[in-house]
């Protein structure tokens, strides 16, 4: 979503497209998980009166036609991509498989996770860890509007501590507003690196696959 409030920003599409093209012609394979939170965020419809669970599933949906809109931006600059949703949609995406998934991969294709884990409740962090966990990622990237995680909101508490590095434990601990609690423990029962950057910087991803330090790392201590 744009400065503007429309739906899409095309744009910062293009620019995302583009960094992940830098990262997958060095060789990176890529799967992202796409949210919905520029169209519908079914968690904070509750106070209206909808049903948390029929506000979950259209939120998922939202992600499907997010997924879709990332996917013609990469075939843009010639890149092959393959949504997957969660929920059954044959028409517009493929259903998620992990064999399929891995095949893909190794294919040279970037996969686009859509539709969360496919039930409510679930949050789009949650959905990220788990499928990280299950495809045998390397790192887990989280890209927000900030670079890295701070000890309070950096917005409303500009001189806020920003950390290079914590533990999960640490995160749990001090209540860091960084993910659920349930994607946090997943990452760490299944000692998933989550590494939290600012997705508004451009050339971060090639960077980061560089080895420099971006970001906050967050993984098992020492």
């Amino acid at each position: 979503m744009g400065s503007s409030r429309d739906t899409f920003d095309h744009r910062f599409m293009d620019g995302l497209a583009r960094e992940l093209q830098a990262a997958h012609v060095a060789g990176v394979e890529l799967a992202l998980v796409v949210g919905g939170g520029n169209i519908y965020r079914g968690g904070t419809e509750g106070a209206r009166g909808l049903e948390r669970a029929r506000g979950d599933h259209m939120g998922m949906l939202a992600t499907v036609i997010n997924s879709l809109a990332i996917q013609n931006a990469l075939a843009s600059l010639g890149l092959e991509s393959v949504v997957q949703s969660a929920i059954a949609m044959p028409q517009v995406a493929e259903p998620f498989v992990l064999r399929a998934a891995l095949q893909a991969l190794a294919q040279g294709r970037i996969l686009l996770f859509a539709a969360g884990t496919g039930n409510p409740y679930f949050t789009t962090d949650t959905a990220a860890s788990l499928r990280a966990v299950e495809i045998g990622a390397d790192l887990l990237l989280k890209g927000t509007k900030v670079d890295g995680v701070y000890a309070a909101d950096p917005k409303i508490h500009p001189h806020a501590e920003r950390f290079d590095r914590l533990t999960f434990d640490q995160v749990m601990e001090r209540k860091l507003q960084v993910m659920d609690l349930t994607a946090i423990s997943l990452c760490q029962a299944n000692r998933m690196p989550i590494l939290v950057f600012s997705i508004l910087e451009r050339g971060v991803l090639t960077a980061i696959m560089q080895g420099e330090r971006r970001g906050t790392l967050i993984e098992e201590a020492l």
